[in-house]
């Protein structure tokens, strides 16, 4: 992975000029946490801040492009001079569903993997009394899976491919990304209290 020239404010800043909906912000900031996580938890922290900037920048085309999603992104990307891996990372976590660029490395599947998962752990923690995950257990994660109708617009099925892309039990998977929101979920708040 390259060393980004770009910043964190400059990612900041093109993310809130085509997102302004409280609720993408904070999925961004939230997948933006968890590729840091994994990245450093998996002896990647070099490349961490490149990872983050992915995750931050991942839907970048969604809110105002929706038909378009990964496929106006790399206009948008441009306006940042956004390095080819950050484009091709940013596109390929919409595989076979809104992009045809296949997921190549461990960073680019685990954003692929994350992405929808990160918003199924989001809404299970919505619906407990802490609001919270930091009390919720894999066991009750794997109930909410299990349950198609509850967080229906999160797929299950990039979720499972997402594990199998990167040669994981999916229990492996679930209990990887809840740690990571777990772990990062008061700094993911404060900073989106903070926009």
């Amino acid at each position: 992975m390259p060393a980004t020239h770009i910043t964190r404010g400059q990612a900041l800043d093109l993310l809130k000029k085509y997102n302004q909906e409280p609720f993408h912000l904070s999925h961004a900031l939230t997948v933006e946490a968890a590729m840091r996580w994994y990245a450093n938890h998996s002896g990647r922290g070099a490349e961490a801040d490149f990872w983050a900037l992915c995750g931050l920048l991942h839907d970048i085309d969604f809110e105002q492009y929706p038909t378009e999603h990964c496929q106006k992104a790399p206009q948008l990307l441009a306006e940042i001079n956004a390095e080819p891996e950050l484009v091709h990372a940013v596109c390929a976590h919409g595989y076979g569903l809104v992009s045809d660029v296949q997921p190549e490395n461990e960073m680019e599947k685990f954003l692929f993997a994350s992405d929808e998962l990160t918003g199924l752990i989001g809404a299970a923690a919505r619906m407990r009394p802490s609001k919270s995950t930091k009390d919720m257990e894999l066991a009750s994660l794997k109930k909410k899976f299990k349950d198609k109708k509850f967080a229906a617009g999160c797929s299950r099925d990039v979720i499972k491919q997402g594990a199998d892309m990167l040669g994981w039990e999916l229990d492996k998977l679930l209990d990887t990304v809840l740690h990571a929101m777990r772990e990062t979920e008061d700094e993911v708040a404060a900073q989106t209290a903070a926009l």
